[in-house]
């Protein structure tokens, strides 16, 4: 094995705390961490690009401190979770998250996600509304506003969008995020994280951790297949039937948090999101924050997050 060769998925069981386990859901084995007490109410965090289920690390320990039972899955096509050659596609993503839900033994579940994983909570949460009992998002709109923002505001989200061009080309954007130890994840960091956050040793560590995670077979394809089925979705039949599917406004209260100097997705973007919330909507953006809020801003995320939960009786429904 060279010096970028591929690395064993065992690199993201990060020792901690926390317990790893396989669980099998939707076809599929995922890798979840887990803290908390067993019998509290289930909170599922989902990750997003370029990351795993490490970024949750502070929040995996204080919503747990908290009462509630954390489970941080790895998504299909990342880390230690099985990486199938098809299945990258909203449709079946929340799929995944809803048969987490199941698997760990629950009826609802608050659901939170982060970039990719804030759009799969949308979906499940439109596809499965029985299993969700709260929605958090954070750093990513609904994903049929962001499919309008793109197409509709070509100078503004469509140009802060404009690094999903180039991974739709074939194989050329998985070597880029493999080659030189992963240094392309590195530079992504770089240009969507907030300054502040950068000088720290929690940045370093988290830039370590996430050249290594992307270097695990396979999971640079997997992860940009996400990119590559929503540009197609929006030329495709398939992608008018998904937006007709979660476009009603959800039934559970939604909880939306913004890093207001986040480059790759505008404010303006995010808060476009309201038509898609019921009644229960409320929407934070935080000064001097990049895109990666949850880990820039532990702490305060943290309390948002806390607190939304709080409000909402997990076992109702």
């Amino acid at each position: 094995m060279g010096r970028d060769g591929p690395l064993d998925p065992s690199v993201v069981r990060v020792p901690g705390p926390w317990t790893h386990r396989a669980v099998s859901a939707n076809g599929i084995r995922i890798h979840v961490a887990e803290y908390g007490p067993a019998d509290g109410p289930l909170v599922v965090l989902l990750h997003g690009f370029p990351e795993f289920w490490w970024t949750w690390r502070h929040q995996l320990l204080a919503l747990g401190d908290a009462g509630f039972r954390v489970a941080a899955p790895d998504l299909r096509g990342y880390g230690d979770t099985d990486k199938p050659p098809r299945g990258y596609d909203l449709w079946t993503l929340a799929g995944d998250c809803a048969g987490l839900i199941r698997a760990l033994g629950e009826r609802r579940a608050h659901v939170v996600g982060h970039d990719w994983g804030a759009a799969i909570a949308w979906t499940v949460t439109a596809l499965h509304p029985r299993l969700v009992c709260s929605l958090t998002a954070l750093g990513a709109p609904h994903p049929v506003t962001m499919r309008d923002a793109v197409l509709r505001d070509p100078l503004g989200q469509g140009r802060a969008s404009r690094y999903l061009a180039g991974f739709q080309v074939p194989r050329l954007p998985e070597r880029s995020l493999r080659a030189r130890r992963g240094a392309r994840v590195e530079a992504i960091m770089r240009a969507w994280a907030g300054p502040e956050w950068m000088s720290t040793a929690d940045f370093a560590e988290a830039l370590a951790r996430n050249r290594d995670a992307m270097r695990i077979s396979t999971v640079a394809h997997c992860a940009l297949e996400y990119y590559r089925w929503a540009v197609r979705s929006l030329f495709r039949p398939e992608g008018l039937r998904f937006a007709r599917a979660v476009s009603d406004p959800v039934g559970v209260p939604a909880l939306q948090v913004h890093g207001a100097d986040d480059p790759c997705v505008l404010e303006a973007t995010m808060r476009r999101t309201r038509r898609f919330a019921g009644a229960g909507f409320t929407h934070h953006a935080l000064p001097r924050t990049g895109h990666f809020v949850h880990q820039e801003r532990p702490a305060r995320v943290t309390r948002l997050i806390a607190a939304h939960l709080a409000r909402v009786p997990h076992r109702a429904g």
